[in-house]
């Protein structure tokens, strides 16, 4: 865990982006990046870790109401409520229907980014133009390359167990170092193919400072340790950048800028990781069977997610 920890520049975050481009990896036409580690012999594997069935949701609720961190609510009314049941004119078909809109994007709603959600000097994963992505939609590097769901193994690192201390703060950071205190201490080595959820202590934190200034998150040195164990998918309970930034300039966001567009890695953000976390610690199990199935929005930059964990 740092709190002073050395600010990377622009040219060495530049230099790190072109070292970590997975964009001729699987081909030019390849448009499912780190997707490619879960294999159908991962998902074999993964489906065999089940031990005694409990299934845990990592999604927050949608918020319907204003939040610090989500000031732009999810819009939920009813088209036909109870007053209305019989309003679709057949007889004796009674029926509520419901209506959302949301903000897929943002620091509350859990939600999985696709590739084609961020973009550096106008190019997203596999050297694809901004301009793929139109006012109805992405043309290229969508949430459609999940369409088939994201069924793995999942692995919990929950940094502030692994140090003893109840939540990291913001204004720090979690470190190889860190990653690595914790796989020993919980038993467990990340592999390829694995998508990767990690825990700094939102929950935790939120309950005790009763308010919202940012968040803990990964620093950018993490970034090859991921691309060295093949990680398919990160997911954190923030965004797994740090609020407030680094400060480096043309790079606010690396972890997103890089794992997303040069390494080809759908982003969770926002994973409800506490009630998981308790679990795997009751069971001594931190590797689980994970599963993710979005919306088939063909156009869609991202999309909420309702990921489970079955133990």
């Amino acid at each position: 865990m740092a709190t002073d920890v050395s600010v990377p520049s622009t040219q060495e975050l530049s230099e790190l982006f072109e070292q970590l481009k997975n964009w001729d990896r699987w081909g030019r036409d390849d448009q499912a990046g780190t997707l490619n580690f879960i294999t159908d012999d991962v998902r074999r594997a993964a489906a065999a870790l089940v031990r005694s069935g409990q299934s845990i949701s990592l999604a927050h609720d949608l918020a319907t109401s204003p939040m610090p961190e989500h000031p732009n609510p999810v819009q939920h009314h009813m088209l036909a409520s109870g007053d209305a049941r019989d309003s679709n004119g057949i007889p004796g078909y009674e029926a509520a229907r419901d209506h959302l809109a949301l903000d897929v994007h943002g620091l509350w709603t859990t939600h999985v980014d696709a590739l084609s959600h961020m973009f550096v000097a106008g190019e997203m994963y596999g050297g694809r133009p901004a301009s793929d992505v139109r006012s109805d939609g992405a043309r290229s590097n969508t949430v459609m390359s999940m369409a088939n769901g994201v069924v793995s193994r999942g692995v919990l690192l929950d940094i502030p167990r692994a140090l003893s201390i109840p939540f990291l703060d913001t204004g720090q950071y979690v470190t190889i170092e860190d990653l690595e205190t914790a796989e020993r201490s919980q038993g467990v080595t990340v592999k390829s193919g694995d998508v990767l959820l990690v825990a700094w202590g939102r929950q935790a934190r939120r309950s005790e400072k009763k308010g919202f200034d940012g968040f803990a998150g990964l620093h950018p040195e993490c970034l090859g340790w991921l691309a060295e164990r093949d990680v398919a998918v990160l997911g954190s309970d923030g965004i797994s950048d740090p609020m407030p930034f680094l400060g480096t300039e043309q790079w606010p966001f690396p972890i997103h800028q890089i794992a997303i567009v040069a390494m080809g890695m759908p982003l969770i953000d926002n994973v409800a990781t506490a009630v998981l976390s308790q679990a795997c610690a009751a069971a001594g199990q931190w590797e689980f069977l994970f599963s993710m199935s979005p919306l088939r929005i063909t156009g869609g930059t991202g999309c909420p997610v309702n990921p489970t964990a079955v133990l």
